[in-house]
């Protein structure tokens, strides 16, 4: 069997590494969600029609948004760009693990792990702004609705969307530069599918003071504040809805909002899970499931929860669909 002797060749990387010298890691072992060989080909069946949903839908919204041209709205804008980083973000991942199950090679070097690592960070922290983003265009259209075209000009728009790029480009290299500085004296198995930076962070023999700092004061940063702001942006729409005196007033503003509270209930729900997880049992496989849930069902069910709850995407994909080839 392979495994065993792939199992030798990640631990045997440890056997004269200094345990300062962490360049001396040269590769990781992707432990998987299973290894058991009956069910290699359901999961690579799974995740590959995972992955095909999720590109498909996100590359449908993409164009139906840009085809129609009632869409070229600010709230489409941000959507259609949030389905583009939903691609990437799955990119990240599933090609990897497909190409693991297929050919039974579970190693990673470290070099590839940290390029992983930074590519599901920039994409993770692009969907949590984008989504703080999208609640701040919705308590500006309910709030001030009289305002909402001026304020949130093409020109807004694009300065937001450039300002999510750069910061998550900024919290992914934090997380490369984070993991970097770890040592891996013990453990080069990870109980993954993928280079998780949880997973990483817990296998690392670095003090337990300094990660746990870093990783509070990441997490504190880039996810505390796209969280606090929309709640705000919740809290002042649902006072707003309230004072409106008909109850079709306040069906048709909470109806805006419906698509996007679900995704953000859905992303965050899936993203404590996963981390909640890792803290409690980072050795078990529960960890590894819960990232699942939320690097690759979560941008696979958003393109369905907006094209579902929402008329107008749903009139513009009739539309694209039906056009002549």
């Amino acid at each position: 069997m392979a495994m065993p002797q792939q199992r030798h060749r990640a631990a045997q990387c440890l056997c004269n590494v200094d345990p300062q010298n962490l360049t001396s890691v040269s590769e990781f072992l992707l432990l998987g969600l299973s290894q058991d060989p009956e069910l290699q080909p359901l999961l690579f069946g799974i995740f590959l029609s995972m992955y095909l949903v999720s590109v498909l839908g996100n590359l449908l919204i993409i164009l139906a948004v840009n085809s129609d041209p009632h869409l070229h709205t600010s709230m489409y804008f941000f959507l259609s760009i949030l389905s583009l980083d939903d691609m990437g973000f799955t990119s990240a991942t599933i090609p990897k693990m497909l190409m693991d199950i297929h050919t039974h090679h579970r190693i990673i070097s470290y070099v590839n792990c940290l390029i992983q690592l930074s590519l599901f960070s920039f994409f993770g922290c692009m969907d949590n702004l984008l989504l703080m983003v999208m609640a701040y265009d919705r308590f500006v259209a309910i709030c001030h609705p009289l305002h909402y075209p001026v304020i949130m000009s093409p020109h807004l728009c694009d300065l937001l969307v450039l300002v999510s790029f750069f910061f998550s480009l900024l919290h992914s290299q934090l997380h490369c530069l984070m993991v970097s500085q770890f040592t891996f004296c013990t453990e080069v198995e990870i109980p993954h599918s993928f280079c998780d930076p949880s997973q990483l962070t817990n296998l690392s023999c670095s003090d337990a003071t300094t990660k746990n700092m870093l990783v509070y004061i990441i997490g504190a940063i880039f996810a505390g504040i796209p969280v606090s702001v929309i709640l705000f942006s919740y809290t002042r729409i649902v006072s707003s809805v309230l004072r409106i005196p008909s109850s079709g007033g306040k069906y048709k503003a909470f109806s805006t909002c419906g698509s996007h509270l679900s995704v953000v209930c859905l992303f965050y729900g899936t993203g404590i899970g996963a981390n909640l997880s890792s803290a409690v049992s980072p050795s078990l496989r529960s960890g590894a499931v819960a990232s699942v849930m939320y690097s690759v069902v979560t941008p696979m069910l958003n393109p369905f929860i907006y094209s579902l709850r929402n008329r107008d995407i749903k009139r513009a994909l009739q539309r694209l669909l039906s056009q002549p080839a």
